[in-house]
């Protein structure tokens, strides 16, 4: 059988698929419903310093080949999630990382505190999320921020570092070559992209904050491209995640340069789909007479 571990970020890794953050939960649902240690990895639902209600309004919106989502940060805070979610998911048998957001930089300082006592494995860092003392522009926008923000957590960070980029980017080969020169042990991309959706018998938008993320297949192409341009400019690892919805899509990323890739809207389409990819994806690497993924990875 082809060996599908993956070395990454001080981690080893059973196989590739992790799951992505506010599309799992933080496991429980879904560890009743198959045994979650076959996972690489599981990423936690954004978390925020303090516990947050989320937006009002629509949250959900199916397209015809995707999801817009407007939860808002929906969660328990940092405090919450060490005390009583963690030690839920350390059970579970495979590597956890936790997905930290903030609005303002002492946001990040005091979540990362926290996380660094803990024991999850790697913290992965949203800077998509607007800061709120510079005008709200995320700190993912611009290569020179998002710089600042990662070397500053960096400096404090005790745990392996994954930045999660925004597809919003000015530059992604720039961005991703701005968080590995701050110190980021990997990146991850790409995050929903900005969408809209419009209720026309209520003549209104669908969401109170006009637009929303949005995610699925239909972002596949888009975020298989900037996961290329991005792993062609570092040399850290890159988790490659937008629309992937069986094993062949999963062989796309990888020989587009991703180590790893993360599983998101299919979870909702089907719970079982990360079980199913992983024999997929052994299923295709022994048919195709490949031994390792590293064979494979970033030939493109």
């Amino acid at each position: 059988m082809a060996n599908l571990k993956v070395k990454a970020m001080g981690q080893m890794f059973k196989n590739p698929i992790l799951t992505a953050s506010g599309t799992f939960g933080f496991g429980e649902e879904f560890s009743e419903i198959y045994d979650l240690s076959i996972l690489g990895g599981i990423c936690s639902k954004g978390l925020t310093l303090l516990p947050r209600s989320g937006n009002n309004g629509s949250r959900l919106w199916e397209t015809p080949m995707g999801l817009m989502n407007s939860i808002g940060l929906e969660n328990p805070g940092v405090d919450k999630f060490i005390e009583e979610e963690l030690p839920k998911m350390k059970t579970y048998g495979t590597v956890v990382i936790a997905n930290l957001g903030g609005h303002c930089e002492e946001d990040y300082f005091q979540g990362i505190y926290k996380l660094n006592e803990s024991s999850v494995d790697i913290i992965e860092l949203n800077i998509s999320c607007p800061n709120v003392k510079s005008g709200g522009m995320g700190f993912g926008i611009k290569s020179s921020v998002a710089y600042t923000i990662v070397s500053k957590v960096r400096k404090i960070c005790k745990k392996p570092l994954m930045v999660k980029l925004s597809p919003n980017a000015e530059n992604i080969p720039d961005m991703a070559i701005a968080c590995e020169a701050a110190g980021a042990d990997g990146i991850s991309l790409i995050n929903t992209i900005q969408a809209m959706a419009i209720d026309v018998k209520n003549r209104k938008a669908v969401f109170d904050n006009i637009y929303a993320g949005l995610s699925g297949p239909c972002i596949k192409p888009v975020a298989l491209r900037m996961v290329h341009e991005a792993s062609k400019a570092v040399k850290i690892p890159v988790c490659g995640l937008g629309g992937i919805k069986n094993a062949i899509d999963v062989i796309e990323f990888i020989m587009a340069g991703a180590s790893l890739v993360q599983i998101g809207t299919a979870n909702f389409i089907k719970p079982t789909i990360a079980r199913e990819i992983i024999k997929d994806l052994s299923d295709f690497l022994d048919e195709e007479g490949i031994k390792s993924l590293d064979e494979i990875k970033g030939i493109i």
